[in-house]
C-alpha cells in the first residue's frame, strides 16, 4: 500500500464530508428563512447550522485542502496540468462559498438575515456544478 493511495483515499473521504455539508447547509437556510426570528424552530435551526459548520464542514474543508496539498507534494507535476487549475478554481469557489455560508449562518444566529429562501436555493446548486467540474477534471484530465 503506497502513501499516495492512502493520502488520496483520505482526500476523497474529506471531500465527500465537505460536499455533504455544502449540500445540506443552504437547504437548512431555505427552511430557516420561513421560521420566525426567536421562535423555537429558528433556535433549533441555529443549533443545527452551527454544529454542521463547526463539527463537519470546517474540519472537512481543512482536511480536503491538507490532503490535496499533500497529493501535490507527492506528485508536483500536477501543477503544470491545465485540468488541475480548473479543478483548483472550482475548489477555491467552494471555499469562497463556505465562507459566504458562514457569514449567512452568523446573520441567522443574530436574527438579521436579509437573504431570501430563493437565494439559498440558488446557492444550493453551486456545489453540484462545482462537483461535476471537479470530477470530470480529475477523471478525464482533459486538455
Amino acid at each position: 500500500m503506497s502513501l499516495y493511495l492512502v493520502v488520496k483515499a483520505c482526500h476523497i473521504i474529506s471531500v465527500v464530508a465537505w460536499m455533504a455539508g455544502l449540500f445540506y447547509l443552504p437547504r437548512l437556510f431555505v427552511y430557516h428563512c420561513t421560521a420566525a426570528p426567536g421562535s423555537e424552530l429558528s433556535e433549533t435551526f441555529k443549533v443545527m447550522e452551527r454544529r454542521l459548520m463547526r463539527a463537519i464542514m470546517g474540519p472537512a474543508m481543512v482536511l480536503t485542502w491538507t490532503f490535496g496539498i499533500w497529493l501535490l507534494i507527492l506528485i508536483p507535476d500536477y501543477l503544470w496540468q491545465p485540468w488541475f487549475w480548473v479543478k483548483a478554481c472550482a475548489v477555491s469557489g467552494l471555499t469562497w462559498l463556505q465562507h459566504d455560508l458562514g457569514r449567512a449562518r452568523v446573520a441567522f444566529a443574530e436574527d438579521r438575515n436579509q437573504r431570501s429562501a430563493r437565494t439559498f436555493r440558488i446557492l444550493n446548486e453551486l456545489p453540484t456544478l462545482a462537483l461535476i467540474v471537479i470530477v470530470f477534471m480529475v477523471i478525464l484530465k482533459p486538455f
